[in-house]
């Protein structure tokens, strides 16, 4: 179940895990900023059976994907994704989940590639993210310093209150992917994230799709989803309590859920 035991591979500039069974829909995952697709997704992924075929797709230099060899955008991001899928399972349509990083890869589909995805689950994710002086200044320290210079805010952001105590292995196994993640590949992914900006293109959207926002997220907090609803109609927000940043391991069978009524 999950992504236990299937095989690993790099295709189109990206690092996949997952298993094709054939006969199901496909379901296309990722993930955010320092989390690899396994440690943030297994375990919603188990929640939801047998139902879908599943691909995981990891950021360069995350998990079990290669480190960047240059500089990379969320719409580059997106456009290898599809590639991916066509690589791996031909030009097929796709149901798409992601979370922050991974759910801003979710909008640019639905914007450029909305002939190829057939539903869509984006969950603590934003139009524009915070102050690109932010990002920059992020992606500094760890080119300084290494990813460990960021493992205190993560976990201070990344989880809602009492998580913690209650699924400590959940956590420390995020914790140990953002540990591992390559030092260079996470500073670039900063700087993709300080020149994503899709607002004025959230009206292209022209289907329904699920949003998600965490009640205890300050990374990308309701207003972001709020602005998101604003610019793009079809999308249906779920706020969701207890949850901070990293909604498909913080509460795995309510986005389980959400994402198969898309």
């Amino acid at each position: 179940m999950g992504f236990l035991g299937v095989e690993r591979r790099t295709v189109a500039g990206l690092g996949w895990v997952g298993e094709l069974r054939g006969g199901r829909e496909l379901l296309v995952v990722g993930a955010s900023l320092g989390t690899g697709v396994e440690a943030l997704w297994g375990t919603c992924v188990e929640r939801l059976g047998e139902r879908f075929d599943v691909l995981g797709w990891e950021v360069p230099g995350h998990g079990s994907g290669a480190p960047a060899t240059a500089a990379f955008s969320i719409e580059e991001l997106a456009g290898r994704v599809v590639a991916g899928v066509d690589e791996i399972c031909g030009p097929r349509q796709f149901r798409y989940a992601g979370d922050s990083l991974g759910g801003a890869v979710g909008l640019v589909l639905l914007v450029d590639h909305a002939d190829r995805v057939s539903g869509a689950t984006l969950a603590c994710t934003s139009a524009r993210f915070s102050a690109p002086r932010m990002w920059h200044e992020r992606a500094a320290l760890v080119r300084a310093e290494g990813t460990e210079a960021v493992v205190k805010g993560s976990r201070e952001r990344w989880f809602s209150p009492g998580f913690a105590d209650r699924e400590p292995a959940a956590v420390e196994a995020l914790i140990e992917s953002l540990r591992a993640v390559d030092d260079e590949s996470y500073a670039l992914a900063c700087e993709a994230l300080a020149e994503f900006d899709i607002r004025d293109r959230l009206g292209k959207i022209d289907r329904p799709f699920a949003l998600i926002a965490g009640r205890d997220d300050v990374a990308t907090p309701i207003a972001d989803a709020q602005r998101i609803v604003n610019g793009a109609p079809g999308a249906q927000l779920t706020i969701l309590d207890d949850v901070a940043h990293l909604a498909p391991i913080e509460a795995p069978d309510r986005v389980a859920a959400i994402l198969t009524k898309v």
